[in-house]
């Protein structure tokens, strides 16, 4: 039995020792954290969304402290972290352009139609991995919600087979687009009041077979528009909205109606 507790005491012992050899190593080569770093990362929300095009909070506060990046790059946290930031960089934050996500499409259940069953893992991903999805429409919405599950704030549904966004609700953080296979999610500025909801590059034809409304490259929309703000490219309406004024034009002359005039309510402020 001595022997044994010989073993237990050199290994309690060795233990030890490492223990304190740790502690005094700790101290030693701390690398002190920078205090601006620290208050910067306080003002984030945490959601680590990388919308400011860094991999989340901790990058991005540490970018800010070593200069030369707009400290209004946080899409969730909007104006009032932008201003807070700039407050302690001492820097005058630039305007923030508040964004929520758009789901172009439009092809509900009474829409458009399966071309056949899918019996396999239950998510978007999957799903497109298999000739593109069931749907008719192979750039519409495959309705799994993968966006819905990857959305921080609960904003996104699927209603009628199609994702749809509660922007009084969405922060802005892209999270959804960077989600979707088809690519049909898009970050929008919160003041859009015109939209295509479409992203079917089909020709006229076919794209209307598959879901009525689609866009059918008429041209109607881009020979009615007054100002030259939307062109048809790869058989689908695109806005240019910095000439777009939103007067309604294009919208009445669409005849399958996949542009629509929308309202999106105003975000709801992050308290950080």
């Amino acid at each position: 039995m001595s022997s044994v507790w010989i073993a237990v005491a050199v290994v309690l012992g060795i233990a030890l020792v490492a223990g304190v050899l740790l502690l005094v190593f700790s101290h030693l080569f701390a690398v002190a954290e920078n205090p601006q770093k620290k208050a910067i990362r306080e003002c984030l929300p945490g959601i680590n969304c990388g919308a400011c095009g860094y991999k989340g909070c901790d990058d991005y506060a540490d970018a800010l402290t070593q200069g030369g990046v707009k400290p209004n790059l946080c899409v969730p946290g909007a104006q009032s972290v932008a201003d807070r930031i700039g407050g302690i960089l001492g820097v005058e934050a630039e305007p923030f352009k508040d964004v929520v996500a758009f789901v172009a499409c439009n092809g509900h259940c009474e829409a458009t139609f399966r071309t056949a069953e899918y019996d396999g893992i239950p998510t978007c991903r999957a799903a497109s991995m298999v000739y593109g999805g069931a749907n008719a429409c192979r750039f519409g919405c495959l309705g799994f919600g993968d966006c819905a599950a990857a959305c921080p704030s609960d904003a996104i549904c699927m209603t009628d087979g199609i994702a749809r966004v509660d922007t009084s609700r969405c922060l802005g953080c892209g999270l959804c687009a960077q989600t979707c296979p088809k690519r049909i999610i898009t970050m929008v500025a919160q003041e859009t009041k015109t939209v295509v909801m479409c992203s079917n590059k089909q020709k006229g034809g076919p794209a209307a077979k598959a879901c009525k409304n689609a866009c059918i490259a008429c041209r109607k929309c881009e020979k009615a528009c007054p100002h030259g703000a939307i062109t048809v490219k790869d058989n689908l309406a695109t806005i240019d909205y910095d000439k777009c004024t939103d007067c309604g034009t294009c919208v009445a002359e669409c005849p399958t109606g996949c542009l629509k005039s929308v309202f999106f309510p105003n975000l709801p402020e992050t308290d950080n």
